[in-house]
């Protein structure tokens, strides 16, 4: 965990890639490697990548922000991509040529910078198209395919109409739907257990099929919380249509308080989940409308669980433990009632046929 303050070599290297992304000053030599100090211009840059990715600003570089700029050195045709089960290809290379493939009318799924199973066919079907082998391995021919048809094909909305077509496909009615509940929070994990249970107990009166990603209780207390990453896994599994993420927050001040939702998509526009996006403001709306929160709004964001699921999904912050008035209705089971009753009325909502709209 580096931060304002910390030095050394780990610190050198942070900066080299934050330099490289014209974001602060020349990375250092090597003569002054050891004595680089994580300074006020890099505690900036940092802030500055992390808004940019739609991660936790924080000024703390952690695995999260170092895995994203490993990711982020790479632009395309700097290596040989292909799908490699069990260790997939990430970086913004991969976001690359996932986007040419959009605009060139294939489906290579979300770009997400993640070179997965949906990519590898895509690859496969542009290659039999052009008459390049059609390995799923893109190195210089497929390079140099790309270049010929990028000059007279571009600006495509495949993407954005498989994500409206993702919407269309949800408004069947709620009842045959599979949906994941995560009580995603390591604080105050107890009250968001209850929470996901109301919801759970909603959704299922409903004839919804309802799964948990965790037990109230860990088996061993010297077991971890699934990782958001491993929840995403779960998610997809199990063929879900729909994943709610619920958490409670906590900062060193007492002063953040309120609902906030939050969706796949990146900070400064473009790429995002057009159904994750509907899904997030109607919880919103429904849970700012039924307690007496203050509305943070919903926001894009690229975190693991909404990156790598594979459905609409949403995180939902639901207050913050360190605020006293929060911590009061955090409390509350008619607080949790609350939040639940607006989170199954969200889903219901987003997979109302259209025709029953009001």
């Amino acid at each position: 965990m580096l931060r304002l303050g910390s030095s050394g070599a780990p610190v050198a290297e942070v900066r080299a890639r934050l330099a490289h992304l014209g974001l602060c000053s020349d990375a250092p030599t090597s003569v002054d490697i050891d004595s680089v100090v994580f300074d006020e211009e890099l505690d900036r840059a940092v802030r500055a990548f992390q808004q940019e990715r739609g991660i936790t600003v924080d000024g703390i570089v952690g695995p999260d922000t170092f895995r994203r700029l490993d990711e982020a050195r790479w632009q395309l045709g700097d290596r040989v991509l292909s799908y490699i089960p069990g260790h997939m290809v990430v970086g913004d290379d991969v976001t690359t040529l996932q986007r040419r493939l959009s605009e060139l009318g294939f489906n290579p799924g979300r770009p997400d910078g993640i070179f997965g199973p949906d990519t590898d066919a895509a690859m496969r079907e542009f290659q039999s198209g052009v008459g390049v082998n059609a390995d799923g391995t893109c190195g210089p021919d497929t390079f140099r395919a790309f270049d010929r048809l990028i000059r007279t094909v571009s600006g495509g909305n495949a993407a954005e109409m498989r994500e409206h077509l993702q919407l269309t496909r949800l408004q069947t009615g709620v009842a045959d739907k599979v949906i994941v509940i995560d009580p995603g929070s390591v604080i105050e994990a107890d009250i968001c257990h209850a929470i996901a249970s109301r919801v759970e107990g909603r959704l299922a009166a409903l004839g919804t099929q309802v799964l948990l990603t965790r037990p109230a209780r860990l088996p061993k207390p010297s077991d971890e919380y699934p990782s958001d990453a491993e929840r995403a896994e779960f998610a997809n599994t199990v063929g879900a249509d729909l994943a709610l993420s619920i958490h409670i927050d906590r900062s060193d001040s007492n002063l953040p308080n309120g609902v906030a939702t939050f969706y796949y998509g990146h900070a400064r526009g473009g790429v995002h989940s057009h159904a994750g996006k509907v899904l997030a403001e109607l919880v919103q709306s429904e849970l700012v409308g039924r307690t007496d929160r203050l509305d943070c709004r919903t926001h894009p964001r690229t975190w693991d669980l909404l990156r790598l699921t594979r459905m609409p999904a949403v995180r939902v912050e639901v207050g913050y433990a360190s605020h006293p008035g929060d911590a009061r209705r955090l409390a509350s089971p008619a607080f949790h009632d609350a939040i639940a009753e607006g989170l199954a009325a969200a889903v219901t909502a987003v997979c109302a046929p259209v025709a029953f709209r009001g």
